[in-house]
């Protein structure tokens, strides 16, 4: 047999009653009239299949199986006015919980300021950062541990039937190297003039390295290194052991007196950013604020 369904009113009459032991002052209580509160209560004990109070002209009184219910209704209405309170808490924003994988490279350059923006603003919404490779960015969406990613993803990737990628910017490139390198103050800059050069790679599984794998084939480099994060990029570059070609948005790591950067305007040789998200579903009302917040900020740069 289903278990019988309750209405937050008819809870609240009969806490109200319990307490007040008067239905003049309990209907009241409830903003109600008295025939309305009467027939509201009467409804209740229907329902339940029991009576709950004990009535005569000159009190009123809970049963054994009112007294019995007392408690968990009032469980109930606790349990309900927390949710609901709960719910609006999340709507209006004071509580949340929002989580976005980055690249490395937007996750150290542009983004902190505007996650500072959002903490400010926001205080009671919690901010769960993955920095790492577009393809686990990908993988984290997927999965669920991320409500949304920001990553160079590829056009097919962006378009997947379960994704959906909206473009933020093209990220151009820039040759690297040291101020007394001859590259340095060469009056232009081509793909031919990099080759012979002592050159530091970025991993096979990254963006960076895709994109100039792709713009440059089938021209080979003269690799001497290959790693996997930018900071030792730059540590090799200054040290002079070779050249280097990185996106605009991971020039802050190259800020050095000792180093150059320059546009290399080579045909094709750009990424693009995407803030990508899954088809199916709502973002939170959390999640849904940061995303509009990082559009807001960086939907036309470098456009």
């Amino acid at each position: 047999m289903p278990a019988p369904e309750l209405s937050s009113r008819q809870l609240r009459a009969f806490t109200a009653l319990a307490e007040q032991r008067n239905f003049t002052r309990a209907a009241q209580t409830c903003h109600l009239s008295q025939p309305a509160f009467s027939a509201l209560i009467r409804t209740l004990e229907e329902t339940l299949g029991a009576r709950l109070f004990d009535r005569d002209t000159r009190s009123v009184q809970l049963t054994p199986e009112g007294r019995l219910f007392e408690p968990s209704a009032r469980r109930l209405l606790d349990d309900m006015q927390g949710a609901i309170g709960d719910l609006a808490d999340h709507a209006q924003r004071r509580k949340g919980r929002v989580s976005v994988a980055a690249l490395p490279s937007l996750a150290a350059g542009w983004l902190p300021a505007i996650l500072a923006e959002f903490m400010q603003a926001w205080p009671g919404i919690t901010v769960e950062l993955h920095d790492a490779l577009s393809d686990a960015c990908i993988a984290q969406l997927r999965s669920h541990q991320a409500d949304f990613a920001l990553a160079a993803t590829g056009a097919g990737a962006a378009a997947a039937s379960d994704l959906r990628g909206r473009k933020l910017c093209d990220d151009r490139f820039h040759l690297v190297c040291r101020k007394d390198h001859p590259l340095a103050s060469a009056a232009r800059l081509t793909a031919r003039q990099l080759a012979p050069w002592p050159f530091i790679q970025m991993a096979r599984n990254s963006s960076v390295r895709q994109s100039l794998d792709a713009a440059l084939h089938p021209l080979r480099l003269n690799a001497v290194f290959e790693v996997e994060h930018l900071a030792t990029v730059m540590g090799l570059v200054e040290a002079g052991i070779g050249i280097s070609v990185v996106p605009e948005l991971t020039l802050f790591h190259f800020r050095r007196e000792t180093l150059v950067t320059r546009p290399l305007p080579l045909p094709g040789l750009t990424r693009t950013i995407y803030l990508v998200q899954r088809r199916e579903g709502s973002l939170s009302v959390a999640a849904q604020t940061l995303h509009d917040l990082i559009l807001a900020r960086l939907g036309t740069l470098h456009q």
